[in-house]
């Protein structure tokens, strides 16, 4: 087991270096200016254009860039916005706000998705699962933001149960409706998941092997069903969970959230190279040790899971 750990914190060092010289590639070769852009129409005298190049290394090869960039990571250093701000400033003050949003949105997907999933899968072919089948379908074709006015309409417009913007206020009550609509927009593809992981477990021997023991339903259902049919959508939850970290951005903005998703969207917009990769370098790191949680879970929920050492 340790020696799997190892190797999984040691596949990140690749994964570090590929992911921030990839994004740092790609915001470099971005066209325009992007101290010209700070301007906007305004012409600067080009003493100042050189100096702001100089400040923020534009004025050396890209390379060299990346490499002044990396070396301040490893001194702590994430960089500066050509606001001024500290990155690291920018990234506190942004990542607990996508982080209540993806942990409530997260919550609601996995409990509806075990639950209706679950129940579908039990009720095969009856009123409750083409039904459930049916609304699921609906949620997967409906686009994302067709979905936020929806529920700012209706929800908090109309019958007034939520505020339709989040602005400042983001605690985590004030994100109960975009954590609603991320949550349901998402969990039509665990319900599926978990419907057919359960149709599969229950055909499987052991489960015939704990009935004919006489085991009662209430008994096989949970222990012996339910747990091994969790793998699929614990995957696919944690991997919207890490696509959810780096940030809703449509969502975001349509509810008005001071989030990752619109900072984030702002940075390659204005060209900034360090806070865009900064971002990105968190969230890869964060990604993998989500990813390894869930390996070392595996194991947990199916004994048949080894780690070869």
């Amino acid at each position: 087991m340790l020696g799997y750990i190892l190797r999984r914190l040691l596949q990140v060092i690749p994964v570090f270096f590929g992911a921030t010289l990839l994004i740092y590639f790609m915001v470099f070769a971005m066209p325009g200016d992007p101290i010209l852009g700070l301007f906007a129409n305004r012409t600067p005298a080009p003493q100042v254009v050189e100096a702001l190049r100089a400040q923020y290394n534009l004025d050396k090869p890209f390379i060299v860039q990346y490499f002044l960039y990396v070396a301040g990571i490893f001194r702590g250093d994430l960089g500066t916005t050509f606001s001024g701000q500290s990155v690291a400033e920018v990234l506190a003050r942004t990542l607990p706000v996508t982080g209540r949003l993806a942990v409530m949105a997260i919550a609601i997907e996995f409990t509806l998705a075990i639950i209706i999933g679950t129940v579908s899968a039990l009720r095969k072919g009856k009123l409750f699962d083409n039904v459930s089948l049916v609304i699921a379908l609906l949620f997967v074709a409906l686009p994302i933001f067709v979905a936020c006015f929806l529920a700012q309409y209706f929800i908090a417009i109309q019958l007034g149960w939520f505020r339709p913007t989040v602005g400042a206020q983001n605690n985590w009550g004030d994100l109960w409706l975009p954590a609603l609509v991320l949550g349901f927009s998402l969990f039509a593809t665990s319900m599926r998941l978990m419907r057919g992981s359960v149709i599969d477990t229950l055909n499987q021997d052991w489960v015939r092997t704990a009935y004919s023991k006489g085991l009662p339903r209430h008994r096989v259902i949970p222990v012996h069903v339910l747990r091994n049919s969790l793998i699929p959508v614990i995957t696919n939850s944690a991997t919207n969970f890490g696509v959810l970290l780096v940030g809703a951005t449509v969502t975001e903005g349509i509810f008005n959230i001071p989030g990752v998703g619109n900072t984030l969207y702002q940075a390659v917009i204005r060209g900034e190279g360090p806070t865009v990769v900064s971002f990105v370098t968190v969230f890869v790191i964060i990604y993998v040790l989500v990813n390894l949680v869930i390996d070392l879970l595996y194991g947990f929920l199916d004994p048949r899971i080894r780690y070869v050492k």
